[in-house]
């Protein structure tokens, strides 16, 4: 059985205090309201992760970092590594996503380091995968999240992928209000599973978890979620408001 799970993505929001407030309001709800074998991960900013980390104690309940770097160490600036964030007590890092690559030019090379290094460290990847608004008009969308996958994932042995989870994000529907049909989100999950079943096999396609990221929303959650192949969420701006978010994984 794959795991069903729901990713907040904080993004560069909350201070401090907000951040640790939120958490512990959903780390509360979690502790009286039982997942129930799925399982929730917050995707915080860096400033976050070691307190965020600490106070999870809910069962199935798990924090992650947004990025990292692809050096164990070094001059670099500015920069987070690995084993930096494993060192804080998170157990995840999403590695790949659309304003990573668009804003600040990652390609998919630097994101298959980027993986292999966060999974050397004990890191679990949230790989994110998706096409713009241009790619899909113009009917390459299989085509672009396909490379996607085989450049940035599938270099990976077949033990270390099954340490990832997927995750497609339409770039068109982040953060734009709309959001991919239910009919659009399973083509491409099943599309998704059906490259891993040609690279890994049917059992490895059969356990991988594939999450929908995009305007993902408790008013339509449970919509998306109903999707044989859609296993639960990558939630951007409704994982910032308590309620919304715990309604969401309820969907789920």
């Amino acid at each position: 059985m794959r795991k069903k799970i729901v990713a907040g993505n904080w993004k560069m929001n909350l201070e401090l205090n907000e951040g640790i407030a939120l958490a512990t309001e959903i780390n509360q709800h979690f502790s009286t309201t039982p997942l129930n074998a799925k399982e929730v991960i917050l995707c915080t900013p860096f400033i976050h992760l070691s307190m965020v980390s600490k106070l999870l104690d809910a069962p199935g309940l798990s924090a992650g970092a947004q990025n990292c770097n692809d050096h164990r160490s070094g001059a670099y600036t500015g920069e987070v590594s690995a084993a930096m964030i494993k060192s804080t007590g998170a157990a995840n890092v999403i590695i790949g996503h659309s304003e990573r690559r668009s804003y600040y030019g990652e390609s998919d090379e630097l994101l298959a380091a980027k993986t292999t290094e966060a999974l050397h460290n004990g890191l679990r990847v949230i790989f994110c995968c998706g096409e713009v608004l241009a790619e899909r008009e113009s009917g390459i969308h299989f085509e672009v999240v396909g490379r996607q996958l085989e450049k940035g994932l599938f270099m990976l042995a077949e033990g270390e992928f099954k340490k990832c989870i997927i995750a497609y994000e339409p770039v068109w529907a982040i953060g734009t209000g709309v959001t991919a049909s239910p009919a659009q989100a399973q083509e491409m999950h099943r599309f998704i599973r059906d490259l891993v079943e040609k690279r890994y096999g049917k059992a490895a396609a059969e356990e991988t978890t594939i999450l929908y990221g995009g305007s993902c929303k408790a008013s339509n959650a449970a919509e998306l979620f109903a999707n044989p192949d859609v296993d639960g969420g990558l939630i951007g701006g409704a994982s910032l408001v308590k309620e919304e978010f715990c309604n969401i994984v309820k969907a789920l």
